[in-house]
C-alpha cells in the first residue's frame, strides 16, 4: 500500500524512478516517466487535440453549411422542377421542340429534369415513374403513346400536374397541348383539293397509334369522302429513328407499283421528307407533287429547292409550341392553368413563299409568319 502523498508518474506509485526493479525501470524496456515514454504522453496529447480540432471543423462548417442553405431558402424563392418525359428527339422537330422548352424554362425561372426514352415506349413508361418518384411541380409529357397511360394515372393521384403535349392521355385531370392538328390537316389538305379540283391519285402516309398523327387522319377521311375524285391507291409510313429514309424506300416502291400517281400526301414532316426524296430519285419532278405538315430549319432546305416536289406545309413553329407546352407545365404547377384543352393555331407555308423570300430557318420564317409566334397562350412573366 502506498501513502496518499507519495506522487505518481502515470498512475504508477513511486516517483520518478518508479517501482519495480532495482534500476528503477520497468521490465523490457524504458520506464513510463522516461524518454520514449514522454514521448508517447506528447503524441497522445497532440493527436486528441487534433480530433478535437477536426470535430470542432466539422461542426462549423456543417453549422455554417446550414446556415447558409436556410438563408438561400429564405432570401430566394426555389426554381420549380418540371419533369419532361421525351419519347424521342431523333428529328429535327424535335430537336427545335426541346430547344424552345429549355429557351423558355429559362426566361420564366424552371429548372429542367429532362429524360429521353430515344423512341423506346417501355423506356418511357418507367421515364414518367422516375419522374414521378422524383416529385416535381409538374410533368411535361412528349408524344406518349397509350401505354404512359397507368403511370400518368400514379402521377396524377400524387398530385402531380401532368401535360402533355400530343401524347395519348384519357385522363381528364390531365392537361393537353396541341399544334391543333385537325386544323394543319385541313389547311393542308383543303389546298390539295383546290390545286387538284378534287381530281387526284393519292398515297397516303400514316402510321395509326400516333395522338397527332390519328387526329390528322380524321380529317383525311373525311376529306375522301367529300371528294370523291380523291382516290388513295397506297398507304405508307413507319416511325423509327430513320423514318424519312424507311418512308422514301415505301414511296418509291409505291410510285412504281401506281404509275398514275399525281399526289403524296404525308401529314408528318419526316414521312414529307421520305416522299420528297422518292419522288426525285425516281425522276418524277414536277409530275407528282407533296403536301406536308410540320417544319424544321431541314425541312426549309428541302422546300426552297428549286422546282421541289414538296410544294406546301401546314405547321406552328416547334419553338414556339415547346414554349406554349413548358408554359402551360409551369402554371399547372402553380396551380394557375385552367384550361384543360390548349390549341396552337398553325399557318400555311408554301415553296414558293420560301423561295421567294429567301427564307432559310425557322427564325426568319416566323418574320415572315408573326402568327407563328404565340407568346398569349399560357402566358407567363419573365424570371426577376
Amino acid at each position: 500500500m502506498t501513502d496518499s502523498s507519495t506522487p505518481t508518474v502515470n498512475g504508477v506509485p513511486g516517483g520518478p524512478q518508479g517501482v519495480g526493479q532495482p534500476d528503477g525501470k520497468q521490465p523490457g524496456g524504458e520506464q513510463p516517466g522516461g524518454k520514449k515514454g514522454a514521448g508517447r504522453v506528447i503524441a497522445t496529447v497532440v493527436a486528441v487535440l487534433v480530433v478535437l480540432a477536426i470535430v470542432a471543423g466539422v461542426g462549423w462548417f456543417v453549422k455554417n453549411r446550414q446556415s447558409t442553405a436556410s438563408a438561400e431558402g429564405t432570401t430566394g424563392a426555389a426554381k420549380p422542377v418540371i419533369a419532361v418525359s421525351a419519347r424521342t428527339t431523333d428529328s429535327d422537330y424535335y430537336v427545335q421542340w426541346l430547344n424552345g422548352v429549355k429557351k423558355e424554362a429559362a426566361r420564366i425561372g424552371a429548372t429542367l429534369k429532362i429524360y429521353d426514352a430515344n423512341g423506346d415506349d417501355s423506356q418511357q413508361i418507367l421515364d414518367i415513374e422516375s419522374a414521378t418518384a422524383l416529385k416535381p411541380a409538374a410533368i411535361l409529357v412528349d408524344h406518349g403513346l397509350e401505354g404512359i397511360e397507368p403511370n400518368v394515372k400514379k402521377a396524377l393521384d400524387a398530385g402531380i400536374p401532368v401535360v402533355g403535349f400530343d401524347s395519348v392521355i384519357s385522363d381528364s385531370r390531365a392537361i393537353s397541348v396541341s399544334q391543333s392538328d385537325e386544323k394543319l390537316s385541313k389547311l393542308a389538305t383543303d389546298r390539295l383539293v383546290k390545286d387538284t379540283d378534287g381530281k387526284a391519285t393519292v398515297i397516303y402516309a400514316y402510321v395509326a397509334g400516333f395522338a397527332p398523327l390519328d387526329a390528322r387522319n380524321k380529317v383525311w377521311e373525311s376529306v375522301k369522302k367529300a371528294n370523291p375524285g380523291i382516290k388513295q391507291v397506297a398507304q405508307v409510313g413507319v416511325v423509327n429513328d430513320s423514318t424519312a429514309q424507311q418512308t422514301a424506300e415505301q414511296v418509291k416502291a409505291s410510285l412504281q407499283a401506281h404509275p398514275d400517281t399525281t399526289v403524296v400526301f404525308a401529314p408528318y414532316d419526316e414521312f414529307a421528307k421520305g416522299a420528297t426524296q422518292a419522288v426525285e430519285e425516281l425522276g418524277l419532278t414536277g409530275k407528282v407533287k407533296v403536301y406536308g405538315v410540320d417544319i424544321s430549319d431541314a425541312d426549309i432546305a428541302v422546300l426552297g429547292k428549286t422546282d421541289s416536289p414538296w410544294v406546301l406545309t401546314a405547321t406552328t413553329d416547334p419553338s414556339n409550341v415547346g414554349a406554349v407546352a413548358i408554359r402551360t407545365a409551369f402554371r399547372a404547377g402553380e396551380g394557375k392553368q385552367t384550361t384543360k384543352d390548349v390549341l396552337v393555331p398553325p399557318a400555311l407555308v408554301t415553296a414558293e413563299e420560301i423561295r421567294k423570300n429567301k427564307i432559310s430557318s425557322v427564325s426568319q420564317l416566323v418574320k415572315y409568319f408573326p402568327s407563328l409566334v404565340t407568346d398569349d397562350i399560357s402566358p407567363v412573366a419573365e424570371a426577376k
